[in-house]
C-alpha cells in the first residue's frame, strides 16, 4: 500500500517524513558525512590546499555544474501536471531553480578565473578518470531513472551536500581572505550562494518525491542505491584531488 504523504511539521526536520524515510537518511548518513568533512573540503577551508588539487577540483567539478540545469530538466520532461501532488510539487520545485542553477555556472567561472583557470581550460576536460565518473552518473540518473529517483540523486544528495560542506569552507573566512582581493567577491559567489541560499532544496526535493508513507523495500533499497552512487562519486573525485596533488614532486 502507498498512501499519499503530506508533510505537516517543518521542511528540514526529519521527524516531519515517515519512518521509512527518517531510516534512509540514516542509512545514508555515514557517506554523507565522507563528502562533507573530507580533508579536501578541510584544507580549502584553511587556505591550505595545493593549487594543483583546487584546480583539478575546479575543472573536473565544471561539468556537473554547468550541466545540472540540464539534469533538472531531464526530470521535468518526467512530470505531467495533475497526475499526483507529489509530481506537481516536483514540477514547481524544477521550474523555480532550473534558472537558479543556471546563474550558478556563472558564479563557478568567476571562482576559476581568480585561481588563474580560463573557460578554456574547463572545457577541454583534461581530468583523470575519477573525476569524470560524477558527471556520468548524473546524466545516466537524469536520464533513465525514475523521477523519485534521479531527484533523490542530484537535488537531495549532491544539492545537500554541497550545502553543507560550503558552510563549512565559508564560516572561518580564512580561505576568502586567501584569495586576491580585487577578485575576492566574485570568486566566493558560488560557495557563499550555497552555503547561504541553497538549505532548502534537498529538503524540498525530498519532500516532492516521497514514495508516500509507505514505500516498499524495493523502493527504498533503490533509493539508498542512488543516494549513495551520488556520495560514493563525489568522494571519489575529491580523493583524486587530493592523490594527484600527493603526486606532484616538491
Amino acid at each position: 500500500m502507498n498512501r499519499e504523504f503530506v508533510r505537516s511539521g517543518a521542511l528540514r526536520s526529519p521527524h516531519s517524513y515517515p519512518e521509512w524515510a527518517q531510516q534512509l537518511l540514516a542509512d545514508c548518513a555515514a557517506a554523507r558525512q565522507r563528502v562533507v568533512r573530507h580533508e579536501f573540503y578541510q584544507r580549502l577551508r584553511d587556505a591550505e590546499l595545493g593549487d594543483d588539487a583546487l584546480r583539478l577540483f575546479l575543472i573536473g567539478v565544471w561539468p556537473v555544474v554547468e550541466q545540472f540545469p540540464l539534469y533538472m530538466a531531464q526530470n521535468l520532461l518526467k512530470t505531467r501536471y495533475g497526475r499526483q501532488r507529489g509530481e506537481d510539487m516536483a514540477r514547481r520545485f524544477l521550474v523555480r531553480n532550473i534558472r537558479v542553477e543556471q546563474n550558478h555556472a556563472g558564479y563557478w567561472l568567476a571562482w576559476a578565473a581568480a585561481c588563474g583557470i580560463a573557460a578554456t581550460e574547463l572545457q577541454a576536460q583534461r581530468v583523470p578518470e575519477p573525476l569524470q565518473q560524477l558527471g556520468h552518473w548524473c546524466r545516466h540518473n537524469s536520464r533513465h531513472h525514475s523521477l523519485l529517483l534521479a531527484l533523490a540523486a542530484t537535488n537531495y544528495a549532491i544539492e545537500g551536500a554541497t550545502g553543507e560542506w560550503t558552510q563549512r569552507v565559508c564560516a572561518p573566512g580564512i580561505y576568502e581572505v586567501s584569495l586576491p582581493a580585487t577578485q575576492r567577491q566574485s570568486a566566493m559567489r558560488w560557495l557563499k550562494v550555497h552555503a547561504r541560499y541553497d538549505d532548502d532544496h534537498p529538503w524540498e526535493a525530498l519532500d516532492c518525491t516521497l514514495a508516500g508513507r509507505d514505500a516498499d523495500a524495493g523502493t527504498r533499497r533503490a533509493l539508498q542505491t542512488a543516494i549513495g552512487n551520488s556520495y560514493h562519486h563525489m568522494q571519489l573525485a575529491l580523493d583524486c584531488c587530493l592523490q594527484q596533488e600527493q603526486a606532484v614532486p616538491g
